[in-house]
């Protein structure tokens, strides 16, 4: 959580509140655009192929049970290695779209507040 800077004599110092026209217009801009279309596509593809990967886990606990039974070491089989890397598959998703979020949307959205409600004192 950010807070607003303090100015001289203590109090906290306000951005500028954007008018609602220029929210609209802001949003028609080529850089919002471009910033949609970077978050876009990276999300879309991303969530499609996850949602196949777990469609596909699911379909082989449902029809391919002796697969999903096979024994890989001990009392550990394909199936229970596949849920595992259900996990796994969602803990490297979010790792990479944070890191993509630093390096691509954070410092185009910061530089859109920025044009917005002004500089950050």
């Amino acid at each position: 959580m950010t807070t607003a800077p303090l100015s001289e004599s203590g109090v906290p110092q306000q951005r500028r509140i954007p008018t609602p026209q220029e929210f609209v217009t802001m949003q028609e801009s080529p850089e919002f655009q471009e910033l949609r279309s970077r978050l876009r596509r990276f999300v879309f593809p991303v969530t499609a192929f996850f949602l196949a990967w777990y469609a596909l886990y699911v379909l082989l606990a449902t029809y391919a049970d002796e697969f999903m039974a096979t024994k890989v070491v001990g009392n550990i089989n394909v199936g229970l290695i596949l849920g595992l890397g259900q996990f796994v598959t969602t803990f490297v998703i979010t790792a990479v779209y944070v890191k993509f979020a630093g390096r691509e949307l954070d410092p185009r959205s910061a530089a859109i507040r920025e044009e917005l409600e002004g500089p950050q004192q």
